[in-house]
């Protein structure tokens, strides 16, 4: 898995934390740490994170020998 898709993964499962906090407990994490829904930094978050969330579909017609062995050596791959 390279080094964008692991940065856009992180950032879709802190968008889903954040749902789910908002789900269950009406609390907005994004917005109570970056100062409400409106402030440009809680938008930007919102927009990479929804930006993450599709470029993390591109893994989800990977198939799965792709993730599992892009690191590894050609002479051991079974």
């Amino acid at each position: 898995m390279s080094g964008l898709q692991r940065f856009a993964l992180a950032l879709v499962i802190i968008g889903a934390i954040n749902w789910g906090l908002i789900g269950f407990f009406q609390f907005d994490l994004v917005a109570a740490i970056f100062g409400g829904q409106d402030s440009a930094l809680a938008r930007i978050v919102y927009g990479l994170v929804g930006l993450s969330g599709l470029y993390c579909l591109t893994l989800l017609f990977k198939p799965s020998g792709e993730l599992s062995d892009e690191r590894t050596p050609e002479h051991t791959r079974v």
